[in-house]
């Protein structure tokens, strides 16, 4: 049975010598790489499952290692590649939290029904995240996920409703 796979980050190198990879998270729970959880891999053969031996936080990014790959030569191959979890492992979400991949392809546009263009990322600069939004000839718009400001989300219909702040399109 295919189950969907959720993206909770990538592998952008390795660290160290003893196995460890630098990990740049695209989650919210940073409980995700907790010892003992298990991560996916996809590789063009096929999935890899590993279980997290460790994990610490350095300079912004998560170090992570692996049971059974305890030396840099047995993750090397993995530099570039994406990290997923099964979604039957994903959280149970509070009211107004949404997944990334529920809010990334989504149409904003502004309360009065203007279209504003896709959030094609999202990031997690500080206190709360800034959703990008690419509009087709223009330069990126960067929303703060805060109340005042997305008003509405429907992901069912993949369209989010926003009251921009004045400056906002500037």
């Amino acid at each position: 049975m295919h189950t969907e796979k959720l993206k909770i980050g990538k592998i952008v190198n390795t660290h160290g010598i003893r196995g460890e990879v630098k990990v740049l998270r695209i989650t919210d729970f940073e409980e995700r790489f907790t010892p003992g959880n298990e991560v996916i891999i996809t590789s063009e053969q096929r999935d890899i499952t590993l279980t997290i031996d460790s994990h610490r936080i350095h300079k912004g990014f998560d170090l992570i290692t692996f049971k059974d790959y305890t030396n840099v030569n047995d993750v090397e191959q993995w530099k570039g590649m994406n990290l997923y979890i099964d979604q039957s492992q994903a959280e149970e979400l509070e009211e107004d939290a949404y997944y990334y991949h529920e809010i990334i392809g989504c149409q904003v546009q502004t309360v009065e029904g203007e279209e504003l263009g896709k959030v094609k990322e999202i990031l997690s600069p500080g206190a709360n995240d800034v959703w990008v939004v690419q509009r087709p000839g223009k330069k990126d718009l960067l929303l703060p996920y805060i109340e005042d400001v997305v008003k509405k989300v429907n992901t069912q219909d993949g369209i989010i409703s926003v009251e921009l702040m004045e400056g906002m399109l500037d």
